[in-house]
């Protein structure tokens, strides 16, 4: 099936078959492997993308639902030079270990930012991690990284107010 994915701001034209995951389309046939596989079952959130700014499982959704959407992977935040606020306090709090969950964990945090705005507390943030697991961290610097990242997103003024 020939599809249309806008992916990071840019078009790509996709030949997959109709049951091709929307995961599967980004890692294979774009070359996007940010957006991790950890579970093919919907309970681990590394394969967290933002769909017209909404985190969605990407292991959850076929590619051609995607079509007329705007589709932003980890590789659309930011670059190894200039990270994204919320990658560069997951970097400062140290939110991450082998990360292997850190891409959906990221996602899941500008998902808060986009429902919450900017004043996200630490139990928010413990509430709306639910389906997001990492098995390294315990999840105490990846609470302080989101709340930390929607600060500094506040300040550069990049996301709403709540």
């Amino acid at each position: 099936m020939q599809m249309t994915l806008t992916i990071n701001g840019q078009g790509h034209s996709v030949d997959a078959p109709a049951a091709a995951l929307l995961v599967e389309v980004l890692r294979d046939d774009l070359g996007l492997t940010g957006t991790h596989i950890g579970c093919d079952t919907s309970q681990c959130g590394a394969c967290n993308v933002l769909i017209d700014g909404a985190a969605v499982k990407a292991c959850t959704m076929l590619a051609a639902q995607a079509q007329g959407a705007r589709i932003t992977t980890i590789e659309g935040l930011g670059t190894p030079e200039a990270l994204h606020p919320m990658q560069q306090a997951f970097r400062e709090a140290h939110g991450l270990q082998c990360g292997f969950c850190t891409p959906g964990m990221v996602m899941a945090g500008m998902e808060m930012v986009r429902k919450h705005g900017t004043k996200l507390t630490p139990e928010l943030v413990t509430h709306e991690l639910e389906g997001n697991l990492c098995r390294c961290t315990g999840y105490i610097n990846i609470v302080k990284a989101i709340v930390a990242g929607a600060a500094a997103m506040e300040s550069l003024g990049e996301a709403p107010h709540a």
